[in-house]
Formats: structure tokens, C-alpha cells, sequence
């Protein structure tokens, strides 16, 4: 599937359920007083969804890589935090929303690794190099590619059946 938004893409959605997520468990009371360690995680969540998104406005894969490498790089943030708040008594009492969040973090973090690992194997330069060159070019790569594997269908088809 081709995304023309980037609200439109699965990691971008949990990302921006992660941070609210975390927005929710940054206004339980263990958290009253302590304003960098809000902040700081807040600003974490945050930045994964922010990071998708400017990488996928930006218009080049390496861009988009550079930002998805960043993006990774907070959630990781995130989950370093989390595990900070499971080692601190007062956070004691939010055990399982931490726990889940952690979950999430990481989930996050797999899909944008997937997703690094895909577009670094792709011949793709991204949608500001996109010309009418460079579609004709598609087009006709992907009518061989189909040629090619109509033929093969036919081929197989033709051979005679081993008895």
C-alpha cells in the first residue's frame, strides 16, 4: 500500500497513541513535583511521532531514513525512562500501565526497524526525485516484471507431466 499522508501510516498512529498514552500516565500524582522526569518523557513520546512525520514530509529516502533512525531513537528513550520508573518506589503503584507502555515502546521501535531495513534495500530515492521519467520507467519495469511471469506461467504450463 502506497501512503500519501503520514497520518495515514500504522507506526505514525501508535506512535501518537503512545504519547498521549504517556501524556495520561504523566498526570497521575507520583508525578507532582517531579517536572523533568515529566518533561523528559514527555518530550520523548513526542518526538517519535514528530520525527515520523518530518521524515516522511521531507521527500527523500535518505531523509526519511535520517528521521526514522531519530524516531527509533526515542522510543528507545521512552522505554529507558520507563525502566527508570519501575526501579523508583513512588511509581510503584502504576507497575501495569508502565509495563504496557514499555510493550508499546517496543512494538514502535521493531516496526520503524522494519520498515529502515526496507526502504535501505529499496531502489526508491523518494517522492522528490519522482518525475515523468522516472514513473514511465516504473510502469515499464513493472509490465516486464509481469510479462515475465505470465511467459513463465505459460512455460510451466506447456511442459509435459512426469509419470
Amino acid at each position: 500500500m502506497k501512503y500519501e499522508r503520514f497520518e495515514q501510516l500504522p507506526v505514525w498512529q501508535a506512535a501518537i497513541d503512545l504519547a498521549a498514552a504517556v501524556y495520561a500516565l504523566t498526570e497521575q500524582p507520583p508525578f507532582r513535583r517531579r517536572y523533568s522526569l515529566r518533561d523528559q518523557i514527555e518530550r520523548a513520546a513526542v518526538s517519535v511521532s514528530n520525527n515520523i512525520a518530518e521524515g516522511f514530509e521531507r521527500g527523500t529516502k535518505q531523509e526519511l531514513l535520517t528521521f526514522l533512525y531519530i524516531a527509533r531513537g526515542s522510543a528507545g528513550e521512552v522505554r529507558s525512562m520507563l525502566c527508570l520508573l519501575e526501579k523508583i518506589p513512588v511509581f510503584a503503584g502504576l507497575a501495569s500501565g508502565i509495563l504496557n507502555l514499555k510493550s508499546r515502546a517496543e512494538s514502535i521501535s521493531k516496526q520503524l526497524g522494519a520498515w529502515v531495513r526496507t526502504l535501505r534495500d529499496s531502489e526508491l530515492k523518494g517522492e522528490r526525485y519522482v518525475n515523468v521519467k522516472t514513473r514511465r520507467a516504473d510502469v515499464a519495469r513493472r509490465d516486464r516484471d509481469e510479462f515475465l511471469k505470465e511467459l513463465e506461467r505459460i512455460r510451466n504450463a506447456e511442459q509435459p507431466k512426469a509419470v
